[in-house]
This record gives structure tokens, C-alpha cells and sequence, in this order.
């Protein structure tokens, strides 16, 4: 872009043009990204800092405060990682911000560089204001592959930064305050057969028949949970049950051969109120029943469980101060939650109080020609400004 951020104090579009610049899409590095945001804001007098995974070095978090080192800090959290673009039919560049009719397109800019940058842009203005209350910002990765990267990154910041009052995640939400979602558990299941020709079946373990009884166990608890009275919290959501889903399965190596493999991720939207630990023993109950089955045809056989994810759900808290604080800034005074994960619900876990609130549609999020509406952008842009404004008071 051309901008010496050591030089200047960039816009909030400036700065989401910076971001989505570089292609941090979650297979890949993130360190770019993060060298370019450290320099940046030491440049303006912020000490920014890093945590690298010792699993995935190519990866880091980095965080900071602006204000007094005292505790009850406002937290701004994004994530730095962004979908692929592979396949997609884009009609520009999705790494290159282009503003047409109205909307600012490229990878991220609604899910979630556009609030990454009004953060990284508020988190500037608070401390060249010098506010009364604390202002901090948190940005992590691996969040569109399972959350994976917040848990580390919030527990490294305990000891390096005064512990904060209020979250404000900032995933899409058009500016409204959300304050509940379902939480979401994950397993590599790998099924291991005994492949014999396919007229002897019953000689042999097919893997793909065995995974295709788990996945009808998903059916029948989807229909038991669909068919059940749902309680004042799950009543919330849409579904307001929980769900368990397989959305891809590979295996087998011919038509005729009983197959050796079969492999899939079972995961599960736990509605709030209901324990995901008791999806998980119902789950592995279920796998050893029919792992029983499998070696009574032939010891070989067996099914091989991983955890994938564990994303603990958001819930609705009593008079919370993220969001409180989010509806005097809005005046938002609906009731939203959604269905979908975030890593508001562990930042709740560790206890924070958390709310999720930025600009976008979360419609756009993943898609090809991905954008933010200009009015959404400058929406974030307004509530930052009042947000800075209140804690300078």
C-alpha cells in the first residue's frame, strides 16, 4: 500500500486494506501479518506482544493495552485468519480491497480484517487520547479451522496484561449485540475395516458400511433432538436443539471390495445449557458399540477417535458489562443469538464477560466477492469512536 505506518496514522480503511494485503488464509502463515501490526503500533508508542504456537512457529497471536495498567480494560478481539479462496469465482482480486457500489470487497474484510482494523485503529486513538479505562486488543489465528488459536493466546495474556472487564468479539453482526451462540465439538473418525472381495462380505469389515451406522445415529439424535420440547435457552436458537453433522466422508478402494477405510468429522452444535462432555460419551459409546461388532467379524478392525475442536458455547449472561456496554454504545435492545462458534465462549470460560458485536453480514462471511457494506464500515468506525470517547471520559 505504500503507507510507513512508523510515519503515519492510518484510517480505518487504510488500515483494512493493509490486512487484508496479506494472504493469511489458516493453512498458511500469519507472521507477516503480525510483524507488520507490532510495528505499527510501536511506532505509535503501544507495546504490542507475541505469542507464537511451539506446535506451528509459522503462526502467532499478538496482543496489547492502551490506557492505565489497571484491571476492567475493554478487549477487542479478532481473529487475523481468513477462509481460502480456491475455487472461488472472484471478480477481483480478494486480496486487494476495491470499493464498488457501495461495498468494500476482498477476502476478510467482513469476517473479520474490517473489525480487525477499527480495532487495531481504536486501540491507537486510545492511547494517543490517554484514556481513563483501559483499551486492549486481542488477535489470534486457526479460528476458522476450530478456535484452536484463542485458548493459548488468553491464557498468555494473563500475566502479561491487567486483566479486562468486557469482550467484544468482533464478528459480523450488523452491529447488533449478540450474546448468545452454541458451542461445537469435533472428531477425526477414522474407521479401519478388513477388505475382502464383496461377494464374501461377510468374511470381511467394510469400513464405509460401519461409518454409514454412525452417521445414521447422528440422523436419529438429530430427529429425537427436533422432535423434543426445547427449554427457555435452547428455545433461542435456530434449530433450538442440538445438532450433530457429517459433512464430508472419503473411503473404500473399489466397488467390489469390502473397504479397508473410511474416514469423516462428526461435530456437534451444542445448544447452551446442555454439556458437550455428554455428546462425547454418548458419541464414543456409540463408536465402541459398533468397534465390538466390527472385531467380532475380524480383530483387525477397529475405530480410531481424535478431537478435533471443542468451542464452548456463549451464554446469555445476567446484565453483562461487555454487554451492557454494547447496548449504551448501539441502543440495541433485541435479543440475538446465533448458531454458529466463536471465541467469545472462551473468553467467557476464562472469565470474562463477553459479547459479540462488529459490522457485517455474517451471509458474506466465506463467500466469493466477500464484502462489507461501506454503511457497515463506517457503522464499526462510529461505535469505535463513542467507545474511545467513554473510556477517555
Amino acid at each position: 500500500m505504500g503507507i510507513d505506518p512508523v510515519a503515519d496514522i492510518l484510517t480505518p480503511l487504510e488500515l483494512m486494506e493493509k490486512l487484508v494485503s496479506f494472504p493469511t488464509v489458516s493453512r498458511d502463515t500469519n507472521l507477516p501479518l503480525v510483524e507488520w501490526v507490532e510495528e505499527y503500533l510501536s511506532s505509535h508508542g503501544i507495546t504490542p506482544h507475541r505469542w507464537v504456537d511451539p506446535d506451528q512457529p509459522h503462526k502467532a497471536a499478538v496482543f496489547a493495552h492502551a490506557g492505565p495498567k489497571v484491571e476492567g480494560a475493554v478487549v477487542l478481539s479478532g481473529h487475523t485468519d481468513v477462509v481460502p479462496v480456491d475455487g472461488q469465482p472472484w471478480d477481483s482480486d480478494p486480496f486487494t480491497v476495491v470499493e464498488r457500489d457501495g461495498k468494500y470487497y476482498g477476502r476478510g474484510c467482513c469476517d473479520m480484517k474490517g473489525f480487525d482494523a477499527l480495532a487495531i485503529w481504536a486501540l491507537v486513538e486510545a492511547h494517543r487520547r490517554g484514556v481513563n479505562r483501559p483499551l486492549q486488543l486481542a488477535l489470534s489465528f486457526d479460528e476458522e479451522i476450530g478456535c484452536t488459536g484463542a485458548p493459548p493466546m488468553i491464557e498468555a495474556m494473563q500475566p502479561v496484561l491487567p486483566k479486562g472487564g468486557a469482550v467484544i468479539v468482533g464478528e459480523p453482526s450488523m452491529m447488533k449485540a449478540v450474546t448468545g451462540h452454541k458451542g461445537g465439538i469435533g472428531y477425526d473418525t477414522h474407521l479401519i475395516g478388513f477388505e475382502v472381495h464383496s461377494s464374501l462380505m461377510h468374511t470381511g469389515v467394510s469400513a464405509v458400511m460401519q461409518g454409514a451406522r454412525l452417521i445414521d445415529w447422528a440422523n436419529h439424535r438429530n430427529a429425537e433432538n427436533a422432535a423434543a420440547e426445547p427449554e427457555e435457552i435452547p428455545a433461542m436458537f435456530t434449530p433450538p436443539y442440538t445438532t450433530c453433522h457429517v459433512g464430508m466422508i472419503e473411503g473404500g478402494t473399489a466397488h467390489n471390495i469390502t473397504a479397508k477405510d473410511c474416514r469423516f468429522v462428526m461435530d456437534f452444535r451444542v445448544v447452551p445449557g446442555e454439556n458437550a462432555a455428554d455428546w462425547e460419551e454418548a458419541y464414543l459409546a456409540e463408536v465402541r458399540r459398533i468397534e465390538a461388532e466390527m472385531q467380532a467379524v475380524h480383530p483387525e478392525a477397529r475405530i480410531e477417535i481424535e478431537k478435533k475442536f471443542n468451542v464452548p458455547g456463549l451464554v446469555p449472561e445476567q446484565e453483562g458489562a461487555a454487554e451492557t456496554l454494547v447496548r449504551m454504545i448501539t441502543g440495541d435492545n433485541g435479543t440475538h443469538v446465533v448458531s454458529y462458534g466463536t471465541e467469545a465462549g472462551q473468553f467467557q470460560e476464562a472469565g470474562y464477560s463477553a459479547v459479540i458485536c462488529g459490522p457485517g453480514d455474517i451471509a458474506q462471511a466465506h463467500q466469493p466477492n466477500e464484502f462489507i457494506t461501506v454503511a457497515q464500515f463506517n457503522a464499526g468506525h462510529d461505535f469505535m469512536r463513542q467507545l474511545v470517547d467513554r473510556l477517555a471520559a
